[in-house]
């Protein structure tokens, strides 16, 4: 049964919901984005409409009306963030059917551009050109595959010399903050070989100290920013190396230290399930819809089809 208070705004409809997220006690930059999404994007669109009068065809032109003022990844948010708003207006009996979960936003994958990640000699190159103080930095995010957020947040507590495993329970989100991981699925324990143990204990002993302990702190030992890595750190790195486009524009985000991480292992003939555990990926999907075409052996597959015809053909 509809609630006699069902007369209200889709902006107050929001409101609800942005309530009911932190009491949810989200973290603080997703919490940020969603009231991004309301206040820049649902509000100005279709904030005045009532909830109650909301049609498939309202939402329709809003997703159209965003796919034409944004990006395409921004649309697909705040249809999630709108599908989410209606869904907790219904919980309250403000509204019978959540019509937003009736419009569909088309997969594009065919105008994706090929992911493309580094390679062993950029590797190579990334770790041999890290000056000493970085060094520690990029061998653990390309040997580990750890988020840079994890990375961020690690402690010295969190690496066991004696077992070689590093425990991953901390993160250090956007605006510096120390929390747990952002899902149950990253909680994991990571090995690492004697190279990169013997670098670590080096940097150790030079590593500036501070309140968390951290083992990639900026200088006065606090969490450092994501920014001032890339742009003080990698960016400079990728340019030394010419790992840069044809425009002399350095080629790759921190993130793909981590898929260059993912593409050692996958070389190294790790079971997916492995992987995904590795990288703490939340599905097995998740694992294959980014790295699925590394695990393919066209060579492989060659012998292999030469043997189906070997084996049909001399029968």
């Amino acid at each position: 049964m509809i609630s006699v208070q069902a007369k209200i705004t889709i902006t107050e409809a929001a409101k609800l919901w942005l309530q009911r997220c932190e009491l949810e006690q989200l973290e603080r930059a997703t919490l940020h984005s969603y009231r991004g999404h309301v206040k820049n994007h649902i509000e100005p669109k279709i904030g005045d409409l009532l909830l109650n009068d909301l049609s498939a065809v309202h939402v329709r032109d809003f997703l159209d009306s965003m796919l034409r003022d944004s990006t395409r990844a921004m649309a697909k948010k705040c249809l999630t963030t709108l599908r989410s708003i209606i869904s907790t207006a219904q919980e309250r009996g403000l509204v019978m059917h959540n019509v937003a979960r009736d419009v569909k936003l088309r997969r594009s994958e065919r105008h994706d551009p090929d992911r493309v990640f580094p390679t062993k000699d950029e590797i190579r190159a990334l770790i041999s050109n890290a000056p000493p103080k970085h060094q520690p930095l990029i061998m653990t995010a390309l040997f580990t595959g750890m988020r840079m957020s994890e990375l961020r947040g690690l402690t010295w507590a969190a690496i066991d010399f004696e077992r070689s495993i590093i425990t991953v329970r901390k993160r250090a989100d956007r605006y510096c903050d120390m929390g747990n991981t952002k899902s149950k699925s990253g909680r994991r324990d990571i090995p690492f070989g004697p190279q990169l143990a013997q670098v670590l204990k080096q940097w150790k002993l030079a590593c500036p100290t501070g309140e968390n302990d951290l083992v990639f702190p900026n200088g006065v030992g606090n969490v450092e920013t994501h920014s001032n890595i890339y742009n003080r750190i990698f960016k400079p790195l990728m340019v030394k190396c010419d790992i840069v486009n044809a425009n002399g524009a350095p080629r790759f985000s921190l993130h793909a230290l981590r898929h260059a991480a993912a593409s050692l292992f996958i070389e190294q003939g790790w079971p997916p399930k492995k992987i995904q555990v590795m990288l703490g990926h939340s599905s097995i999907t998740m694992t294959y819809d980014v790295y699925g075409h590394l695990f393919h052996d066209p060579a492989k597959d060659v012998d292999l089809m030469g043997e189906m015809e070997r084996g049909l053909l001399a029968a």
